[in-house]
């Protein structure tokens, strides 16, 4: 399990190291991120100065209760449904950046793919498959939310519970979302694709969780996205090649 961890997580180090391969392409990844980035932290942080008075008007029951207690739980209502947004945000972003960018992450993809050289397709996905997997992205990122934000509710370890969780779902979902473009490229169906992941799960979390770290840091997320991009197609490539290497036309 360790093992597989640290492998997805090099994955992300490979993908920051195609700058040297070809830093032109990967230079244009940067511009998708950087709008979508200023808009969703413009909304944190409008939701942050709002939350406050928002959870005061929502919890009108609490008024009655001693300043202590009333006070204590109004931040953690507030806590945690900050953190389940920002849950959300991560998933976001990766989706709205992949629809925004999709012209520049698929020359990223591209010049990746013909970098590891062995077959590879000629075209990738649709731009409106793209935003169909992007759009069940988010659905699955508000469900995630959620789920984080119900797990701060539980007493003593809600904090750290709703943490893990997070790490742990959103990992999930950027592993799955980046590496997208590779298996849908070579026509992998649902079934075949969710094979794959499941007998490398841990690989595909390291990636996830790599990933994500590095969006927690300032302008993290702006600048790991093309790397991200280029990892997870290293990482979908290794989880194919230990397999065996598919043709661009097999539909299987």
């Amino acid at each position: 399990m360790l093992k597989e961890l640290a492998a997805g997580a090099r994955m992300l180090l490979r993908g920051f190291g195609f700058w040297s391969r070809d830093a032109g392409v990967m230079l244009l990844g940067l511009v998708p991120a950087a709008i979508v980035f200023a808009a969703l932290v413009w909304g944190l942080v409008a939701l942050g100065i709002g939350l406050p008075g928002l959870v005061d008007w929502a919890t009108p029951f609490a008024d009655g209760w001693q300043e202590f207690w009333r006070s204590a739980f109004r931040a953690l209502v507030t806590v945690v449904v900050f953190a389940g947004a920002a849950v959300l945000a991560f998933v976001t972003f990766t989706a709205l950046t992949l629809i925004v960018g999709d012209p520049f992450y698929e020359r990223i993809w591209k010049a990746v793919e013909a970098d590891l050289g062995g077959p590879a397709p000629s075209e990738g996905p649709s731009f409106w498959s793209g935003v169909g997997n992007s759009l069940v992205l988010v659905a699955q990122g508000l469900l995630s939310a959620a789920v984080v934000a119900i797990a701060g509710f539980v007493p003593v370890i809600g904090g750290v519970l709703a943490a893990v969780l997070g790490a742990v779902l959103t990992g999930r979902l950027l592993a799955r979302e980046l590496a997208a473009r590779a298996f849908d490229a070579r026509h992998l169906n649902r079934g075949v694709r969710r094979a794959l992941i499941r007998a490398h799960r841990w690989r595909f979390l390291g990636f996830g969780i790599a990933t994500q770290l590095c969006f927690l840091v300032p302008l993290g997320a702006v600048a790991t996205m093309p790397a991200a991009v280029a990892g997870a197609t290293m990482l979908a490539r290794s989880v194919l090649d230990e397999v065996h290497p598919i043709p661009a036309d097999d539909p299987k």
